[in-house]
């Protein structure tokens, strides 16, 4: 999870970025994942005030980054 925020942050290298890209490619889950995240974070940036669900997706997502481990998101990106 963190690699693919990077990567949509713009703050990977150019190797990861080319082996998220072949990922997204061939997973439907994290290629959801990065749609969603592009939302909220387009939303963000949009407005002085997010929206309710954007609020309330972040902190979804925040719980769940606190509730597995890396032993739980390693394998589903590259070389993670």
């Amino acid at each position: 999870m963190r690699v693919l925020h990077a990567y949509l942050d713009g703050e990977t290298d150019q190797t990861t970025a080319r082996r998220v890209m072949a990922h997204l490619e061939g997973c439907r889950d994290c290629g959801l994942e990065a749609d969603r995240y592009g939302e909220i974070k387009n939303s963000l940036t949009r407005r002085d005030q997010p929206d309710a669900w954007a609020v309330a997706d972040l902190r979804s997502l925040g719980e769940s980054l606190l509730r597995i481990g890396p032993a739980d998101w390693r394998g589903r990106m590259p070389g993670g």
